[in-house]
């Protein structure tokens, strides 16, 4: 019931403030959340185990290696190269390739980046936030992935599956 001299929109928007509050002070009595970039997805991350592949900075349980500052990468089999060292182009300091252990997570022949609309070909997905080997331009830094000249980007496409181990250094 409205109190009297209490208008039906001031006792809706009163309820409705009430109800903000509640919800309000239950989020903020809850755990805290972080944003998602400092929630690393847990599937991202592998351990690196094995011996170092000669000649490289990764270990032999990696299938995919990257070299962030001699902008290189490499194709391993059971600890052996068998594709690189190639070119690659890295993020810049504003948008940086991360650094670590991941899994591939998924594919896509033709891919369009939904935060840059460009296109990404041969796109191969390794990391949170649509980190990707794909073909590109390289003469500029990525949006954090790691572009390839279109030879080897196809060539990554096929060779990496689902699950592969990409070491980042």
């Amino acid at each position: 019931m409205r109190a009297r001299g209490q208008s039906r929109t001031t006792g809706l928007l009163a309820v409705g403030v009430a109800l903000t509050g509640a919800l309000t002070a239950g989020l903020l009595a809850g755990p805290a959340l972080a944003e998602p970039s400092e929630q690393p997805d847990p599937t991202d991350r592998q351990v690196a185990t094995g011996e170092l592949v000669p000649g490289t900075p990764c270990t032999s349980s990696a299938r995919a290696c990257v070299d962030l500052e001699s902008r290189s990468t490499w194709l391993f089999d059971a600890g052996r190269v068998v594709a690189g060292p190639v070119a690659m182009r890295p993020g810049d300091p504003e948008a940086p390739t991360p650094a670590g252990t991941f899994a591939v997570q998924w594919k896509a022949e033709q891919w369009t980046s939904r935060e840059r609309l460009t296109q990404m070909p041969w796109s191969v997905f390794f990391a949170q936030g649509g980190i990707a080997f794909h073909q590109g331009d390289l003469s500029t830094p990525s949006a954090g992935c790691v572009k390839l000249a279109e030879t080897d980007a196809r060539q990554w496409f096929d060779y990496l599956q689902v699950g592969d181990q990409v070491q980042i250094h």
